[in-house]
């Protein structure tokens, strides 16, 4: 019976499934890193969400280790090359939260035209001004969707009936004739001088890592909006800042950050952060675009589906 150890909270529905075809369930929510690597040795798999670095050293101690399955999007806590090395398979549940990011991201980019928050918040106060939260729209601008795959594919499905133009940027080849009614194939060369709203969509590697600094935001013909749900590390947020500033930046939606463990801010990154925090312009959420309760059921569902596909 081959034995699969779970070290991060999935939905129950996995568990009778994994059971059912014959593998022995170790499920471990709440278990430390240090104690995966004493019992990993024995596991020919490995469901993971974020709790641990899965490198070189890692793997060390991986002596049955035939798959890693990722219960969310992104693969960049894995080291891809040692595992395949290793013949390790290695796959994340990408299609499992592709909705819930779309929607986040629609809800963001209107939250922010409208400026819900600060109205919001000064109606709690019986503040009823409206003139200052007179709101723009989205319909007539060209969204720059940058990462054209599960992620940015929902996002463009859900921006169809807003009547924008979408610049949809991939390094990948993909058959662009699946795609063309909900996004027109761009280089970022296109997006650079049409788009009124960029909106990334890509996994951190060593090419996207700080991808959006300042070189990168003054290539904007126009002044943007910028929106990331992807992985923080891949935009400055001192970048960002300077752009707000001087205006080429009109707004950001931001629901990942480059340091998401505020209690762990060093006193410079903790000013810029405040500084931040001030804008009116700039909308904020703790890494949930991909976080509800229907994501939760199907990240489940797709690593059943995988593990299925290649194991049973």
């Amino acid at each position: 019976m081959k034995k699969i150890l779970i070290v991060d909270d999935l939905h129950e529905i996995i568990i009778p499934f994994l059971e059912k075809n014959n593998f022995q369930v170790d499920y471990q929510p709440n278990i430390e890193p240090a104690k995966i690597l004493e019992i990993i040795a024995d596991y020919q798999g490995l469901i993971v969400r974020s709790k641990i670095k899965i490198d070189k050293f890692f793997l060390d101690h991986c002596d049955n280790l035939a798959f890693i399955g990722r219960a969310g999007a992104g693969l960049d806590l894995i080291d891809l090359q040692e595992a395949q090395r290793r013949n390790i398979d290695v796959f994340a549940a990408n299609e499992g939260n592709a909705d819930a990011v779309a929607e986040h991201t629609i809800g963001m980019i209107l939250g922010l035209f409208n400026k819900l928050n600060f109205a919001d918040a000064e109606v709690r106060q019986f503040i009823w001004e409206r003139e200052r939260n007179r709101g723009i729209e989205l319909k007539g601008m060209t969204v720059g969707i940058i990462g054209f795959g599960n992620m940015g594919t929902a996002v463009a499905q859900r921006l169809v009936g807003f009547g924008v133009k979408v610049l949809a940027y991939d390094k990948h080849e993909k058959d662009w004739t699946t795609y063309g009614l909900i996004a027109q194939k761009a280089t970022l060369q296109d997006i650079f001088e049409q788009a009124d709203v960029v909106s990334l969509h890509v996994p951190l590697t060593h090419e996207t890592r700080m991808m959006v600094d300042d070189d990168f935001l003054a290539q904007f013909k126009k002044n943007i909006f910028l929106l990331n749900t992807s992985r923080g590390e891949v935009v400055s947020l001192k970048s960002v800042y300077n752009a707000l500033q001087t205006g080429k930046l009109r707004g950001a939606c931001l629901d990942v950050l480059e340091h998401e463990k505020l209690n762990k801010l060093t006193p410079e990154q903790t000013e810029l952060y405040k500084a931040l925090f001030q804008m009116s312009n700039v909308l904020f959420s703790p890494h949930i675009a991909g976080w509800t309760v229907e994501s939760y059921r199907k990240i489940s569902e797709v690593l059943m589906e995988k593990i299925q596909d290649r194991w049973l």
